[in-house]
């Protein structure tokens, strides 16, 4: 059974996309976590309601259509940290950097208190206000929740493990692959019994500067004209429409950039400011390694179009981007591997001279040479301002977060540079449409674009002279009665959430919220319980009688945990009843680990004289607790040295530097060209880090001048492609998903006539409807006679039994004779076709299988032909060779040596080649019963089932 539904991004103009797959067995599969601009919580309604039933959580790209509500369900959805997730490792790091600048850059990523929410709290007739803000997750909640996830390699299959809640998920097997795109990206391959599963949205086939094209054809970059073995044929293929029709573009890549170069140096070299809005985590890596070699290049070339002008990059994360960029090149397209081991061989080359190795190390994919990157709103200012350089007439150009021109670096460039008309914005992908009513930013100017397109034949300049309304999002602190409303909802939140899950107490963040100290680390309060029970009830106490009356949780909430929370209960209906309410409560800690591992206590490996001085010590004092924090953490390479004088009494000489979780992956190397006048500017001030606070906006009109120009770099699947894989591909049931409703109808009409007619189903499903997927397969339970079951010979592979079967299928009627005679035992009695009485009461037939006569086996036996059955492992065969007293060692690209003289292989088809080179070779076994070449044969032979003809 495989049944499909999307809960955002089928037939819709939003391009956020979350998925639901149920498998046979009740097994549910969450795939992404999408959200759009507008961060509109009911967007998340069903997918809370289906937390309880999830067994794991997929993730395909870090980008906002896929992984931007991550975080706020981690905070505030209980149960759902306790879901397994799965990604690789490029979309965890990438992932967690793009969630931290979104908090970091819009107070409207945290999502305001429904008044529905609000109305239960209150006991008296006050009014309730519907723009208080829930507490954002800070930087460091970010990196926790992304520690949580499981990280995969390509072509890696995984059986993983399903949540508490979860019922078994007998032999899933998941396998990523490569989409293209972004970095990290993926097409998920699932398997499940007799369903086999491609999920794959927003691919991209072609190869581009920094990432290799989908993995469709077989290995990086796609080579080969089949599809390769594991993707083919599945019984449903779940396939993004966005781009279906969308044409391509004639050059391909090359023509591209080369177009998106002359608009800007069109634009700098009258002195004007370049504003490419772009993601802050995936295609962002694409545009700042094509501007800077682009620069570069010019440098070379002595054109010097681009000499006077200055690139930076601006995003509030954008260096953790970078940093992580640089140590995940192994993900990237082959052409940046091999840009960096020439790199890496020039500089060895060089090695001890200086400027050599400077120039080497400049010369890097990611080093970058003219691209400055800015994080902070005052260097923005700087570089936009009358002082921003000595030469006021250079043009600039500024990659800024993000895409959508609604939150980031990018809005505020452009409120800025809007009315000069020397000046241009390149948008870089098609931006969705959320709503008629209020458009996005890039949503509007596209269609300025768009319409000044059409009007290019009667003179049109391309230069728009709209006004565009801006609206910015502020905090402003809660005070008053909206203070008290905000805090008695909180306590309701937090008994709620301490029912539901083990240390649900610390889920909600209480520093901001009534001014205590931050909360220590999960892996520090589950050693001070007592501590943190105090403390996460503080609010609660403080709270009227009549508020904790309407606070307090119904039998209904409690659920199976009634069992534990009230005195008396002994007994629990679980009739009809699904998931955790089936099963007695019982609270399992969980062990929690980070990217190295296990977490681990520093107390517990402190020196005799550390310890025997800690017992003397007030725990309680956040003043200790700070210094007993820092032992055992480790420091950053460009903390300065502390002096142990003052830093306390203890004996340890070793200076204790505190360590930001956000800063995990510090590296030595300046992300930057050279150190400039905007280094010294100071940081923003922090918004995430304030208490309770309401959501305010401030609107404001602005005239745009500016030129307009739009350059698809969003790096999806165009038209042709998806034409040329599908038919390739050859899915018995597809599914098309991720797109508005004309390009989906457009695509699955398209289909119907590419597939074979009738071959394969084509679901255009709306968001909220379930469709079932299912393979269509005949099943028949068949008879085996008792003579037949004696001739069976039963052969082990791997824990399962195999015999082969030739026989005669036979119609068996059940007969029931009743006779008046005998009213007794003998009154029913079964026969055959051949001795049907006319009285007989004929009964549905029993098909039954049975031994073939004399002169059909010398038939069957020429016709049918012998085959192997299992999967030989060359890591098993080498043990078995080991065993048998031969050398075996693996040589390069998964082949196996054995003896020095027979080469094993084992193709991507699952076949097995054996090449020797027919020397024999002197004394051990490999000169016995035949030489090494006939033991492999048998070895191999040895570990299969042989099913012969008859």
């Amino acid at each position: 059974m495989f049944t499909f539904s999307s809960l955002q991004g089928a037939l819709s103009e939003s391009a956020a996309s979350q998925s639901i797959l149920e498998l046979d067995g009740g097994i549910k599969l969450l795939v992404d976590v999408g959200w759009d601009e507008s961060f509109d919580v009911a967007k998340l309604k069903e997918l809370e309601k289906q937390v309880p039933t999830l067994s794991l959580i997929l993730l395909t790209h870090a980008t906002t259509n896929h992984i931007a509500a991550f975080a706020h369900c981690c905070k505030h959805f209980p149960l759902f940290t306790r879901i397994p997730v799965y990604a690789t490792s490029p979309v965890i790091a990438l992932g967690r950097t793009l969630l931290q600048d979104l908090y970091a850059s819009t107070p409207l990523a945290a999502t305001t208190i429904p008044s529905s929410s609000l109305d239960e709290v209150l006991y008296t007739n006050q009014q309730s206000s519907s723009d208080i803000l829930l507490q954002a997750p800070t930087l460091e909640e970010i990196a926790t929740y992304f520690s949580l996830i499981h990280p995969l390699k390509y072509s890696q299959p995984h059986q993983p493990l399903g949540s508490p809640f979860s019922p078994p998920l007998n032999g899933l097997t998941i396998t990523a692959y490569n989409s293209g795109r972004t970095l990290g990206g993926t097409i998920w391959h699932i398997q499940h019994g007799l369903e086999s599963i491609v999920y794959a949205v927003d691919w991209n086939q072609g190869r581009e500067n920094v990432y290799a094209g989908a993995a469709w054809l077989g290995g990086a970059g796609g080579g080969g004209a089949e599809i390769i073995e594991q993707l083919r044929k599945p019984t449903a293929l779940v396939c993004s429409s966005r781009g279906g029709e969308k044409p391509s573009i004639p050059g391909g890549r090359s023509k591209r950039d080369e177009q998106l170069l002359s608009k800007v140096k069109s634009c700098v070299m009258r002195g004007g400011t370049v504003l490419i809005p772009v993601d802050s985590s995936a295609r962002v890596l694409e545009l700042a390694y094509l501007m800077d070699h682009a620069w570069r290049a010019d440098a070379t070339t002595g054109e010097g179009q681009l000499k006077t002008s200055r690139l930076y990059l601006a995003g509030r994360n954008i260096h953790s981007t970078m940093r992580y960029a640089r140590s995940m090149l192994e993900w990237m397209d082959d052409s940046i591997i091999r840009e960096f081991e020439a790199v890496v061989d020039g500089s060895r080359r060089v090695n001890g001279v200086a400027d050599g190795a400077k120039t080497g190390k400049e010369a890097g994919p990611f080093d970058f040479r003219y691209l400055k990157l800015v994080d902070r709103k005052g260097q923005i200012d700087k570089i936009l301002g009358s002082g921003a350089d000595d030469n006021t007439t250079s043009g600039k150009v500024i990659i800024a977060s993000d895409s959508t021109l609604e939150w980031g670096f990018s809005k505020d460039v452009l409120k800025q540079i809007a009315q000069d008309p020397k000046n241009m914005v390149i948008l870089t992908e098609s931006p969705s449409l959320i709503s008629d009513a209020c458009p996005s930013l890039a949503r509007t100017l596209w269609t300025w674009w768009k319409e000044g397109q059409e009007h290019a034949k009667e003179g049109s300049n391309g230069i728009a002279k709209h006004e565009l309304e801006f609206t910015v999002a502020k905090r402003q602190a809660l005070e008053g009665n909206d203070l008290a409303i905000y805090q008695q909802w909180l306590a309701q939140q937090r008994q709620l959430q301490t029912t539901l899950q083990t240390g649900g107490a610390n889920a909600l963040e209480s520093s901001a919220d009534v001014g205590d100290e931050v909360s220590e680390s999960e892996s520090e309060s589950e050693d001070s319980d007592n501590e943190q029970q105090g403390r996460a009830l503080n609010v609660a106490t403080t709270m009227g009688q009549a508020s904790r009356k309407k606070a307090a949780l119904t039998d209904e909430d409690l659920g199976i945990n009634i069992l534990l929370k009230k005195m008396g209960i002994y007994d629990f209906d679980v009739r009809n009843k699904k998931g955790r309410d089936r099963m007695f409560p019982h609270p399992v800690r969980r062990k929690r680990a980070d990217d190295y591992g296990e977490l681990i206590r520093p107390e517990d490996y402190l020196r005799a004289e550390e310890r025997d001085e800690g017992d003397g010590q007030d725990f309680g004092q956040a003043g200790r607790d700070e210094e007993q924090e820092k032992l055992g953490k480790k420091r950053k390479w460009d903390s300065a040295a502390i002096s142990a004088k003052g830093q306390g009494t203890g004996p340890s000489k070793r200076p204790h530097l505190t360590r930001n979780v956000s800063d995990e992956f510090e590296m030595a190397i300046s992300d930057g060209p050279v150190e400039d006048e905007l280094d010294g500017i100071p940081d923003d001030p922090d918004e995430i880090a304030k208490g309770p606070s309401r959501l305010v906006f401030t609107k404001e009109t602005i005239a745009i001048n500016l030129e307009i120009e739009f350059m698809d770099l969003s790096g999806i699947h165009d038209k042709r492609s998806l034409h040329m894989l599908i038919p390739l591909i050859q899915p018995r049931k597809l599914i098309l998903i991720g797109g508005n409703e004309g390009e989906t109808l457009t695509l699955a009409s398209d289909c119907k006539k590419l597939l074979a007619e009738g071959s394969t189903g084509i679901y255009t499903p709306s968001i909220g409807s379930t469709i079932d997927a299912s393979v269509d397969t005949n099943a028949w339970v068949v008879k085996l006679a008792p003579a037949l079951v004696k001739q069976l010979k039963w052969q082990n592979v791997r824990g399962l039994s195999i015999a082969t079967v030739t026989g005669r299928l036979l119609a068996m009627h059940k007969e029931i004779v009743a006779e008046s005679r005998d009213e007794d035992a003998a009154n029913k009695r079964l026969k055959t076709e051949e001795s049907v009485e006319p009285s007989a009461i004929e009964a549905p037939v029993e098909p039954t299988l049975d031994i073939l006569p004399t002169n059909m086996v010398s038939a069957t036996r020429s016709v049918a032909q012998p085959l192997h059955v299992g999967d030989l492992r060359l890591a098993d065969l080498r043990k078995a060779m080991q065993q048998s007293g031969h050398t075996a060692e693996f040589r390069g690209e998964g082949a196996l040596l054995i003896d020095g003289s027979v080469v094993v292989r084992k193709t991507t088809a699952g076949r097995i080649d054996v090449e020797s080179i027919g020397l024999p070779t002197d004394g051990g076994p490999a000169t016995q019963l035949g030489g090494t070449f006939y033991a492999v044969k048998r070895t191999i032979y040895e570990s299969l089932a042989v099913v012969a003809g008859a």
